[in-house]
């Protein structure tokens, strides 16, 4: 059976019965030429513990974008970035809504099985896995729906493509039911505006050769213009759910009979806890304000095991933790409702204690410590070039994608006291190294020569380690000596509710994220939001209070701000380990000078500053990269004088000696674009080969257009005195270039 649902901008068609019918919930969502397969099971036996043993596998399949997997391996492997991140989204999305006490394993798969690149697959992804959810026997009967908001040309979007997306400046990432909303994702995207050059600097040198060029826009939002845009999906969120309700309704199977685990509780044990222990929970709330992992607790539930009562009473170990936990999280609540004041002492709007350190780590490019409280974050800075970025495939591009700014967090055990191996990066370390990614990434310029990794090590973790990340990682880059326009400060918020009272709480440590009702993360500058991630549900906060959250946010991060502005004037920046890199442009026509006849020139720069330099032929563009600054701009002055001096054809432009340029007498061959000749292979340099033609002409084969990618090592592929066919793709006099004809 189909059912369309024609909603926020697309037409989504569910497959329902048709396929994977032997699990307990299963459809295919096609949108455009997007096919999903969306399936739920879950096991007839419950676990032991009391939470959702729920797992989430979103796997995208190659052949979805008729691609074979790269590498030796020719299937799907392990699960790329993406994935986990998407996968991750689905899963903070529905486990809020299981009935409460619902213990039975189940998992939700979810195929790529075809990909159109416009479609928005952790839209469509969300969309597939609430309706396997809600059609299953699993008793789950609300909707879900995810959206995306994008920002473009002055107007908010719903659902837009990839390549609109691409234009927004916003990009913000909705879930939720028709009631609350569930999950929000934020960032801001930077933005290109083509200006023209007079208007910048009258006296840049005209020989550029360009009436434009770019300025960058890093697009922050505003608390205001943030909760704009998640009232809009939230209107478009209610929409879409009441749609899916309405389609679904009748074909929802019956609820299957299950167990559900009860909360442990018993008001006895409250009281026993409340007239001779409080006290000692207080002591050992103070010590978990100090510890993620503080032990006290425990220390308490086994004294109270060993007391008489306990013991003529029979009560079981599970019973006694579950009510004194309860216990604390009352005592903590109650203590910042009604008196405003926190485990640790601080008011609600209190910033823990920071300090910071910059490049106290002498070998390496630029590395800064970022404490505060009891969380600490050492973030380094590793800078490198163009083939150092990460490449990667995804579906929605046709070739592959090269990712020039990596962030990676580290969540070692002993940052929270435990004696646990070291492992790879798990699903929340990926998680916080991406929200880190979209905080710091609009403050980049675009056109940046370097490509940068930046690690946080999280050496001492008591809640926001993420936003630790964020403020340690944005003084690392200023430490590397790479250009930011502005720092970016994180913070953690809380909200805690109890009956018509409400309180917001800054900087939040590990006891209030567990023991709160919602948490988000805001990450920023001075001049607005860059990122955005929410937790939470909706259901009965007003936009009032929302607003007053981010705005306390706001002052919570200007606070972290003024303290990292002092740090930034500290820093002295490690020039003698950096790597050095010009880039600037000439008169294209002067590229053949530089190069020089068979590539002898530009070696002879190489070898003589120990230099590398790339050429963009096309824009004129000269970049120049080495170990040693003074060498580095060395060879810059050098290609300067190079193409200030006149050419006068001939090959490499070369000048004879007296006052009248050299000439060949021989005339120069005519070749027409297109034509395909014969010719030998007379030299390989580093960024192609020279092939000699009829008439003793030489033309130029580039490393691009060798093979149908551009190639690392030209011998690879030809070898001098090889005889080979090439087309004649332009010809300027004796400047021809070719590219090669395969078989």
């Amino acid at each position: 059976m189909e059912k369309i649902v024609n909603i926020n901008n697309q037409e989504e068609v569910y497959s329902i019965g048709k396929v994977a019918r032997q699990a307990n919930g299963s459809v295919m969502l096609k949108i455009k030429n997007t096919v999903i397969l969306a399936a739920i099971t879950r096991d007839d036996s419950q676990v032991e513990e009391n939470f959702v043993p729920l797992t989430v596998q979103y796997v995208e399949k190659s052949y979805a974008a008729g691609k074979i997997p790269g590498g030796f391996i020719k299937r799907e492997t392990k699960p790329g970035d993406f994935e986990t991140l998407t996968s991750r989204i689905i899963d903070r999305s529905l486990r809020p809504l299981f009935p409460k006490g619902y213990a039975y394993p189940t998992q939700i798969t979810l195929f790529v099985l075809s990909c159109d690149p416009e479609v928005d697959l952790q839209v469509a992804a969300l969309n597939a896995a609430s309706a396997a959810l809600y059609l299953s026997d699993i008793p789950v009967n609300k909707n879900v729906s995810g959206v995306r908001v994008g920002y473009i040309d002055g107007e908010y979007v719903i659902n837009p493509t990839n390549s609109e997306l691409k234009n927004s400046s916003l990009d913000l990432y909705v879930a939720g039911t028709k009631e609350e909303l569930l999950m929000i994702e934020m960032r801001s995207i930077s933005t290109q505006t083509t200006i023209p050059i007079a208007s910048i600097d009258p006296m840049l040198d005209p020989s550029i050769g360009r009436d434009l060029i770019s300025e960058q826009e890093t697009n922050e939002f505003d608390e205001d213009a943030i909760l704009d845009a998640i009232e809009f999906a939230q209107k478009a969120v209610t929409s879409a759910t009441l749609a899916y309700e309405e389609a679904f309704k009748s074909l929802k199977k019956d609820d299957a009979k299950l167990e559900y685990k009860e909360d442990l509780k018993n008001d006895s044990i409250f009281t026993y806890v409340d007239e001779f222990y409080k006290d000692d929970v207080k002591y050992a709330i103070n010590k978990m304000a100090k510890s993620e992992r503080a032990s006290e607790l425990n220390d308490i539930i086994k004294k109270i095991l060993e007391d008489e009562v306990a013991i003529k009473e029979e009560w079981s170990e599970e019973l006694v933790s579950s009510v004194v936990n309860e216990y604390k999280k009352k005592i903590v609540r109650e203590q910042i409702i009604n008196d405003g004041l926190r485990a640790d002492g601080r008011g609600l709007k209190d910033i823990r204690p920071i300090t910071i350190e910059t490049n106290i780590l002498p070998a390496t490019h630029g590395s800064c410590l970022f404490t505060r409280g009891e969380t600490q974050a050492l973030a380094i800075v590793t800078l490198g070039g163009d083939k150092d970025g990460q490449m990667y495939d995804l579906l929605t591009e046709k070739s592959g994608v090269t990712e020039t700014f990596m962030v990676n967090y580290n969540f070692p055990g002993f940052s929270v006291g435990e004696a646990s191996p070291l492992r790879p990066p798990g699903r929340r370390e990926l998680g916080h190294g991406n929200l880190a990614k979209r905080a710091l990434e609009p403050l980049l310029e675009k056109d940046r020569l370097q490509t940068i990794r930046l690690v946080s090590e999280i050496l001492e973790s008591n809640g926001s380690s993420s936003q630790a990340t964020i403020c340690a990682g944005s003084l690392a880059l200023r430490a590397a000596g790479v250009k930011t326009k502005k720092l970016v400060a994180g913070i953690a918020m809380g909200l805690i509710f109890e009956g018509d009272k409400h309180a917001v709480l800054s900087d939040i440590m590990g006891l209030e994220d567990h023991d709160g009702d919602m948490d988000f993360k805001v990450a920023g500058t001075r001049d607005g939001i860059t990122a955005l991630q929410m937790d939470i549900k909706l259901g009965g906060v007003s936009r009032e209070i929302l607003r007053e959250a981010l705005y306390q946010a706001k002052e919570g991060r200007e606070h972290i701000l003024n303290i990292m502005e002092e740090a930034d004037k500290k820093i002295v920046v490690n020039n003698s380990v950096l790597p050095k890199l010009e880039l600037f442009s000439v008169d294209p026509s002067k590229i053949v000078d530089i190069i020089g006849q068979a590539g002898k020139t530009i070696r002879e720069i190489i070898e003589k500053f120990e230099v590398s330099i790339d050429l963009e032929r096309d824009k004129g563009e000269v970049k120049i990269a080495g170990d040693d600054k003074t060498k580095v701009e060395a060879a810059k002055e050098h290609i300067m004088e190079i193409v200030s001096k006149p050419s006068f054809g001939g090959r490499g432009g070369r000048e004879q000696r007296g006052s009248k340029p050299r000439r060949d007498d021989k005339p120069i061959p005519n070749f027409a674009e297109g034509e395909i000749v014969d010719g030998e292979v007379v030299r390989i340099v580093d960024f192609g080969a020279f092939v000699q033609l009829k008439g003793g002409i030489d033309g130029l084969l580039h490393v691009s257009k060798i093979a149908d990618h551009r190639v690392e090592n030209v011998n690879d592929y030809l070898e001098v005195g090889q005889k080979i066919r090439v087309k004649i793709l332009k010809q300027n006099g004796r400047k021809i270039e070719l590219e090669l004809v395969r078989d």
